[in-house]
C-alpha cells in the first residue's frame, strides 16, 4: 500500500462513495417524493431496483473499456454522465421519470467503484491491495454513516429535490478533480484492439474460473443481504417500529460505523494473518446473524433490541468479507483488473438487485421478507465460500 498516497487513496474513496451516497442520502425522501410526486405507495422502491440495474450493467463495459483506453478517460466520462442525470433527478416530474433518470444516473457512477478497483490493482499485490481497500472503507464508509442524516436535514429544510442538486455537484467536484489529480495507472501501449468476442472471452474465462465465483459470489450474496437492509429498513423500523424518521439516519449511520470499524480492524490484521484465512473465519458471522433474524421473524417474534443487534453485527461483517474477498477474487487478474473488477462488481450488483427486489416482492406488511431474504444471503454466502473458494485452493500471491 506504499504506492498509494493519503491522497489518491482519499480520492478513490469519494469516488468509491457515490455508489452508497446515492443509495443512502433519499432513503428518508421517500414518503415525502410519493406524496409529491402522487405515487402509489412502494414506487419509490423500483427508483432503487432501477439504480441498482444500471449499477450492474454499467459496470460491464467500464471494465474492458479501462483495460483497453486507461483508466482515467472512461472514469471522467462516467463521473459526467453522473452528474447531468442527478440534475435531470432533481426536475423529475413522475416517478417514472425519476426510475429511469436514477439508472442512467448510476450507469454513469459505478465507473467510480469498478475503475477505482482497477487502480488498486495496477499499484498493489493481493495483502496491500485488501490493506488498501479497507482503508478506502474508511474513507468511503462516512457515506452511508453521514448520507441519511444529511438527507433528512436537507428534505426537512428544502426538500427532496436538493438532495440531487448535491449529488450532482458531487459528481462535478470528482470530475474536476479526477482531471486535475489522478494520472494514468494502466499501460495501454501493448493491449489489443478492443473486439466484442475478446470481451465476451475474457468474460467467460473469468466465469470458468472457480476461485474468482467463489470469491465473488460469497461476498455478493453476504453484500446483498446488506442491500436487503438498505432496501426494507425504512419500512421495518419507521413504519413498523416506530423509530421517527429524523432519528433513522442515527440508527442507519451506526451500523455503517461497524462496518468502518471492523474494515479498519481488518487492516490491522493483514499485517501478521493471511487474508484467505481471515476471511474463512468472517463469512460465518453474516450467516449467524441472518439465521437467527430469520428465524426469529419466521416465528413472529422479532423485538426492536434483536432487530437492530442483528442489523448491527450483519452490516459490520462486511467490512472484513468486502476487501478480503475483493483481493482474493482479483489477485491473478491483475492484466485484466478491470475487466475482473467490472464482472464481480456487476454480478454482485445483480444479486443484490434481486434480493432487494425479494423484499418489496414477498412484502406482506410485517418484518418477516426481510428476515428472510437477509437469513437467505447469509447461509449463502458460507455455503458458497465452502462449496466454490475454498476446493478452488486460491494461494495468496
Amino acid at each position: 500500500m506504499k504506492t498509494l498516497s493519503l491522497s489518491w487513496l482519499f480520492l478513490l474513496g469519494a469516488l468509491t462513495a457515490i455508489g452508497p451516497l446515492s443509495i443512502d442520502m433519499y432513503l428518508p425522501a421517500f414518503p415525502v417524493v410519493e406524496r409529491d410526486l402522487q405515487a402509489l405507495p412502494g414506487s419509490m422502491e423500483y427508483t432503487l431496483a432501477s439504480f441498482f440495474i444500471g449499477m450492474s450493467l454499467g459496470q460491464l463495459f467500464y471494465g474492458p473499456l479501462s483495460d483497453r483506453f486507461g483508466r482515467r478517460r472512461p472514469l471522467m466520462a462516467g463521473l459526467f454522465l453522473y452528474t447531468v442525470a442527478s440534475l435531470a433527478c432533481a426536475f423529475a416530474g413522475s416517478v417514472q421519470l425519476l426510475v429511469g433518470m436514477r439508472f442512467l444516473e448510476a450507469l454513469g457512477g459505478c465507473a467510480g467503484m469498478v475503475i477505482t478497483r482497477a487502480v488498486i490493482r495496477d499499484r498493489c499485490g493481493a495483502r496491500d491491495a485488501a490493506r488498501a481497500f479497507s482503508a478506502l472503507i474508511l474513507v468511503m464508509g462516512l457515506a452511508p454513516i453521514l448520507a441519511p442524516m444529511l438527507g433528512s436535514a436537507v428534505v426537512t429544510w428544502l426538500g427532496w429535490r436538493e438532495i440531487f442538486l448535491l449529488l450532482s455537484l458531487y459528481g462535478a467536484i470528482g470530475l474536476f478533480a479526477v482531471y486535475h489529480g489522478l494520472p494514468e495507472t494502466h499501460d495501454i501501449q501493448h493491449e489489443p484492439p478492443l473486439r466484442l468476442g475478446g470481451v465476451f472471452g475474457n468474460y467467460g474465462r473469468l466465469l470458468l474460473s472457480r476461485s474468482f465465483i467463489g470469491y465473488t459470489f460469497s461476498s455478493g450474496l453476504a453484500f446483498a443481504g446488506m442491500f436487503a437492509y438498505i432496501a426494507g429498513s425504512p419500512f421495518v423500523l419507521i413504519q413498523l417500529h416506530g423509530i421517527p424518521a429524523e432519528h433513522f439516519g442515527w440508527v442507519f449511520g451506526l451500523n455503517a460505523l461497524g462496518f468502518v470499524v471492523a474494515s479498519q480492524v481488518n487492516a490491522r490484521l493483514l499485517k501478521t494473518h493471511n487474508l484467505t484465512r481471515l476471511l474463512h473465519y468472517a463469512v460465518w458471522v453474516p450467516a449467524l446473524a441472518g439465521a437467527v433474524l430469520a428465524v426469529a421473524g419466521f416465528d413472529g417474534w422479532l423485538p426492536l433490541p434483536l432487530i437492530l443487534a442483528g442489523f448491527f453485527v450483519y452490516v459490520a461483517s462486511l467490512g472484513f468479507i468486502g476487501p478480503n474477498a475483493m483481493a482474493a477474487a482479483l489477485a491473478t487478474h491483475g492484466q485484466q483488473a478491470g475487466t475482473a473488477s467490472a464482472l464481480m462488481g456487476a454480478l454482485q450488483f445483480g444479486i443484490a438487485t434481486v434480493m432487494g427486489s425479494m423484499v418489496g416482492l414477498l412484502h406482506d406488511g410485517t418484518a418477516r421478507p426481510l428476515m428472510l431474504v437477509m437469513g437467505f444471503c447469509g447461509v449463502g454466502a458460507l455455503l458458497a465460500h465452502r462449496w466454490l473458494a475454498v476446493p478452488a485452493k486460491h494461494a495468496e500471491p
